[in-house]
């Protein structure tokens, strides 16, 4: 009986350290590069050491951590050299998903992006980072989900995730004022998407995912002249 009992507790400990973490990872309290120390977590986080190695192993899967050969764990660092490729296969993916949620979405899922949309938009004007990235994953997502293919939707809800961290970066560049042109453009899409306008979807899609690549690798050119610690 108490074995039975304790499998929901355990499983509820593993999730709790993964989402706990997860979420450090993604908002950047843990840096690129910096060391996870199992007996540090299980005792900030008050539980064993066996329900963090686990979740360690799902952010693993998640490309959030890496296992290195001494078997030390250190938070994923941002790879300068694999950039260019997440960023092909960004725009990639929100072209597509924007141009199939054109054709396939229904009104329900139009009023969803609205309300993801007016989120979004409170964010903004309250200059909270950590909700503008929350929403915009969220926000884009709805739009995959549109589309309704969901080999794009797991992709792309993987490149969201991935990107988070980099989002950082975007935001920091414009020290927390989102011209409200970025805005616009989640006016435009969902706007195509409402009147199934496939090619002005597609095409607003591409010029939000460019700016979004422009603005990032601006800002990390200006951030490794000036010697960050962060590790790219």
């Amino acid at each position: 009986m108490n074995a039975t009992a304790e499998k929901p507790k355990r499983g509820r400990g593993v999730s709790t350290a993964y989402d706990k973490l997860k979420q450090e990872i993604l908002n950047l309290t843990l840096k690129p590069g910096s060391p996870v120390d199992e007996t540090e977590l299980s005792q900030r986080f008050g539980m064993s050491r066996t329900p963090i190695r686990e979740a360690l192993i799902k952010l693993a899967n998640d490309g959030l951590v890496v296992t290195l050969t001494n078997r030390s764990t250190i938070v994923a660092p941002l790879d300068i050299l694999e950039l260019s490729n997440f960023y092909d296969a960004l725009t990639l993916m929100y072209r597509v998903t924007t141009r199939l949620a054109a054709r396939n979405r229904t009104e329900n899922e139009v009023a969803l992006i609205r309300q993801l949309q007016l989120d979004y938009a409170e964010a903004v004007a309250v200059k909270d980072v950590s909700r503008m990235i929350e929403v915009n994953r969220f926000f884009h997502s709805m739009i995959a989900q549109a589309g309704k293919n969901r080999y794009y939707i797991e992709m792309f809800d993987r490149l969201l995730d991935e990107g988070r961290r980099l989002l950082w970066f975007y935001y920091s560049s414009f020290n927390d004022e989102l011209p409200q042109a970025y805005l616009d453009e989640h006016e435009i899409m969902i706007a195509a998407i409402e009147a199934r306008d496939v090619e002005l979807a597609d095409q607003i899609a591409k010029q939000h995912a460019d700016q979004i690549v422009r603005q990032i690798q601006s800002y990390i050119a200006d951030d490794r002249r000036t010697n960050s610690d962060l590790s790219l």
